[in-house]
Protein backbone atom coordinates (compact mmCIF):
# COMPACT_ATOMS: atom_id res chain seq x y z
CA UNK A 1 0.00 0.00 0.00
CA UNK A 2 1.53 3.58 -0.91
CA UNK A 3 1.61 6.09 1.47
CA UNK A 4 0.34 9.40 0.48
CA UNK A 5 3.29 12.25 0.99
CA UNK A 6 1.64 15.19 3.36
CA UNK A 7 3.72 18.45 4.00
CA UNK A 8 3.48 18.78 7.90
CA UNK A 9 4.72 20.49 10.53
CA UNK A 10 7.59 18.07 11.14
CA UNK A 11 8.73 17.68 7.51
CA UNK A 12 8.74 21.21 7.13
CA UNK A 13 10.91 21.79 9.73
CA UNK A 14 13.41 19.74 8.24
CA UNK A 15 13.18 20.75 5.30
CA UNK A 16 14.07 24.17 6.78
CA UNK A 17 17.25 22.54 8.61
CA UNK A 18 18.19 20.89 5.53
CA UNK A 19 17.91 24.16 3.13
CA UNK A 20 20.05 25.42 5.76
CA UNK A 21 22.88 22.93 5.58
CA UNK A 22 22.78 22.84 1.33
CA UNK A 23 22.78 26.12 1.01
CA UNK A 24 25.96 26.20 3.04
CA UNK A 25 27.60 23.02 0.59
CA UNK A 26 26.96 20.59 3.44
CA UNK A 27 24.18 17.28 3.38
CA UNK A 28 23.95 14.28 1.10
CA UNK A 29 25.44 15.08 -2.58
CA UNK A 30 23.28 15.84 -5.48
CA UNK A 31 20.97 17.13 -2.79
CA UNK A 32 20.23 21.39 -3.94
CA UNK A 33 17.00 23.64 -2.98
CA UNK A 34 15.01 23.85 -6.02
CA UNK A 35 13.49 27.49 -6.55
CA UNK A 36 10.38 27.48 -8.69
CA UNK A 37 8.09 30.41 -9.30
CA UNK A 38 4.54 29.94 -7.52
CA UNK A 39 2.28 29.66 -10.78
CA UNK A 40 -0.58 31.18 -8.57
CA UNK A 41 1.53 33.88 -6.39
CA UNK A 42 4.46 34.62 -8.69
CA UNK A 43 6.15 34.09 -5.06
CA UNK A 44 9.30 32.01 -5.42
CA UNK A 45 9.23 28.53 -3.77
CA UNK A 46 11.67 26.10 -2.55
CA UNK A 47 12.47 23.05 -1.62
CA UNK A 48 15.37 20.61 -1.27
CA UNK A 49 15.45 17.99 -3.82
CA UNK A 50 17.52 14.96 -5.00
CA UNK A 51 19.00 14.48 -8.35
CA UNK A 52 19.60 11.34 -10.19
CA UNK A 53 22.73 11.80 -12.31
CA UNK A 54 24.32 9.60 -15.33
CA UNK A 55 26.71 10.05 -18.13
CA UNK A 56 26.55 13.98 -17.56
CA UNK A 57 22.46 13.84 -17.69
CA UNK A 58 20.70 15.15 -14.54
CA UNK A 59 17.25 14.79 -13.71
CA UNK A 60 14.22 16.01 -11.44
CA UNK A 61 12.39 13.27 -10.11
CA UNK A 62 9.27 13.71 -7.99
CA UNK A 63 8.62 10.47 -5.44
CA UNK A 64 5.57 11.98 -3.47
CA UNK A 65 3.76 12.55 -6.67
CA UNK A 66 2.59 15.90 -8.57
CA UNK A 67 3.14 18.32 -5.67
CA UNK A 68 3.51 22.15 -5.58
CA UNK A 69 6.83 22.54 -7.32
CA UNK A 70 6.05 20.01 -9.88
CA UNK A 71 2.64 22.08 -10.95
CA UNK A 72 4.93 25.46 -10.41
CA UNK A 73 7.69 23.82 -12.79
CA UNK A 74 5.28 22.42 -15.22
CA UNK A 75 3.34 26.05 -15.60
CA UNK A 76 7.25 27.42 -16.51
CA UNK A 77 9.48 25.03 -17.39
CA UNK A 78 12.31 26.81 -15.76
CA UNK A 79 13.73 27.08 -12.03
CA UNK A 80 17.18 27.08 -10.08
CA UNK A 81 19.23 24.79 -8.20
CA UNK A 82 21.38 26.01 -5.05
CA UNK A 83 23.85 24.73 -3.66
CA UNK A 84 26.43 25.71 -1.48
CA UNK A 85 26.51 28.98 -2.57
CA UNK A 86 26.42 28.70 -6.08
CA UNK A 87 22.86 28.90 -7.88
CA UNK A 88 22.33 27.70 -11.69
CA UNK A 89 19.11 28.79 -13.55
CA UNK A 90 17.48 25.64 -15.19
CA UNK A 91 15.28 24.53 -18.21
CA UNK A 92 13.20 21.07 -18.34
CA UNK A 93 11.57 18.48 -20.54
CA UNK A 94 9.01 16.54 -18.36
CA UNK A 95 9.61 12.79 -19.98
CA UNK A 96 7.28 10.25 -20.85
CA UNK A 97 6.40 7.75 -18.51
CA UNK A 98 8.91 4.81 -21.27
CA UNK A 99 11.49 7.73 -20.17
CA UNK A 100 10.97 8.00 -17.33
CA UNK A 101 10.88 4.53 -15.78
CA UNK A 102 14.41 3.56 -15.76
CA UNK A 103 15.30 7.25 -14.01
CA UNK A 104 13.00 6.00 -11.15
CA UNK A 105 14.34 2.68 -10.86
CA UNK A 106 17.57 4.17 -9.99
CA UNK A 107 16.44 6.97 -8.13
CA UNK A 108 14.28 4.16 -5.96
CA UNK A 109 17.60 2.29 -5.44
CA UNK A 110 19.42 5.42 -4.07
CA UNK A 111 16.71 6.79 -1.78
CA UNK A 112 14.59 3.49 -1.23
CA UNK A 113 14.44 4.25 2.53
CA UNK A 114 13.11 7.48 2.02
CA UNK A 115 11.22 7.22 -1.08
CA UNK A 116 10.26 3.35 -0.66
CA UNK A 117 6.72 3.86 0.90
CA UNK A 118 6.01 6.46 -1.71
CA UNK A 119 6.01 4.55 -4.26
CA UNK A 120 3.97 1.59 -5.50
CA UNK A 121 6.81 -0.84 -6.30
CA UNK A 122 7.62 -4.23 -4.45
CA UNK A 123 9.98 -3.91 -1.82
CA UNK A 124 12.55 -6.79 -3.38
CA UNK A 125 13.59 -7.17 -7.21
CA UNK A 126 11.56 -4.21 -8.73
CA UNK A 127 12.12 -4.33 -12.48
CA UNK A 128 11.89 -1.65 -14.68
CA UNK A 129 8.22 -2.72 -15.83
CA UNK A 130 6.91 -1.69 -12.29
CA UNK A 131 8.30 1.53 -12.43
CA UNK A 132 6.40 1.89 -16.06
CA UNK A 133 3.66 1.43 -14.14
CA UNK A 134 3.39 4.08 -11.76
CA UNK A 135 5.50 6.72 -13.80
CA UNK A 136 2.27 8.92 -14.26
CA UNK A 137 2.24 9.42 -10.80
CA UNK A 138 6.34 10.16 -10.43
CA UNK A 139 6.99 12.97 -12.95
CA UNK A 140 10.77 12.79 -14.19
CA UNK A 141 12.00 15.79 -15.70
CA UNK A 142 15.11 15.78 -17.62
CA UNK A 143 17.57 18.80 -16.73
CA UNK A 144 18.01 20.75 -20.62
CA UNK A 145 19.98 23.52 -19.97
CA UNK A 146 21.58 25.82 -17.07
CA UNK A 147 23.64 28.44 -16.59
CA UNK A 148 25.24 29.42 -13.43
CA UNK A 149 24.31 32.92 -11.95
Amino acid sequence: MTRQYKLGTVRRLVNKMATSQIRKGKGPAGTHILTTTGRRTGLPRSTPVTLISDGGERWLVAPYGAVGWVHNLRASGTATLERGGIVETITVTELSPEAAAPVLAEYHVKLKRYVGPYMDVPRSGAAEAHFLAVADRHPVFQIDGTRRG
